[in-house]
């Protein structure tokens, strides 16, 4: 998975506040947990509140990401979904991603379906 410079510094300097960094903090938690997770693209997997849509964008925009995915199930996706559009990443398909979690069966990750994103 691409690196973003900006959230890695906050990891290396121990960041009492991502907003001191500037740093959206759904996305910075998204970003993190994909990494755990071996997944090569962002993964949100929680819900994405309406508030952070825009500074998730421009996260993702200035730090070259132009896909990524969703395997959060929250119950207003589509809305969601429809406010990525408009600032410029759309559902480009269906595809699976690693879970944060451990299938008790395989005792590996779980894979899930998620949709993909990509930039317009």
């Amino acid at each position: 998975m691409k690196k973003i410079e900006l959230f890695e510094r906050a990891i290396a300097e121990q960041a009492a506040s991502l907003k001191d960094y500037g740093i959206n903090g759904t996305a910075f938690w998204a970003y993190r947990k994909s990494i755990d997770a071996g997944n090569d693209l962002i993964d949100f997997s929680e819900v994405i509140w309406d508030e952070d849509i825009d500074a998730i964008v421009q996260t993702l925009t200035d730090n070259g990401i132009t896909e990524f995915t969703i395997s959060s199930t929250f119950s207003s996706l589509i809305p969601t979904l429809a406010a990525f559009e408009k600032l410029g990443f759309k559902m480009d398909g269906i595809t699976e991603v690693n879970a944060n979690y451990t299938d008790w069966q395989t005792n590996k990750r779980a894979r899930i379906p998620a949709i993909r994103m990509m930039s317009i």
